[in-house]
């Protein structure tokens, strides 16, 4: 028979879900999107558009690969968010974020007078839609005690 911490590790803990497992979807979720684009000089997007500036250097493989990396971080989160929630479960997770945001501005809670205050609440939206799709398979078995599965055939 298998002792109580031997059992910990047969790999249960790591199939649990918490709330930080949910914060370390979030965390990475949010890593790429704002690696990809943000309103600052420090993502992505910044650093290719500044290559095409007066005072630039042409592309180079270094601009390539850390696209291909950000590619397939978006594929990989993009596809699990998409297979967990579905179509319909993006655009009512949309509609949830977007109603969130309009309360909070509501209410006087959140500014977004600017066009950079504005795209940051978009981009953390988007964070978090992606962080609950990532989440939603386990959150879903929690509250239905069903498991989630592809079934291709």
């Amino acid at each position: 028979m298998a002792s109580k911490s031997e059992k910990g590790r047969s790999g249960r803990a790591s199939r649990e879900f918490n709330f930080l497992s949910f914060v370390w979807r979030l965390v990475a979720s949010t890593i790429l999107v704002v690696a990809t684009y943000n309103p600052t000089r420090f993502s992505y997007w910044a650093w290719l558009a500044k290559t095409r500036g007066p005072d630039s250097s042409d592309l180079g493989p270094e601009h390539f690969v850390v696209g291909i990396v950000l590619l397939i971080g978006w594929v990989i989160l993009l596809a699990a968010t998409q297979r967990s929630l579905g179509f319909l479960g993006l655009l009512l997770g949309g509609a949830l974020l977007g109603g969130v945001v309009w309360l909070l501005v509501d209410v006087g809670w959140l500014n977004v007078n600017t066009l950079s205050s504005a795209t940051w609440v978009g981009l953390i939206c988007v964070s978090a839609l992606l962080a609950i799709g990532l989440s939603w398979s386990h959150v879903w078995r929690r509250l239905t005690g069903q498991f989630e599965v592809d079934d291709d055939n």
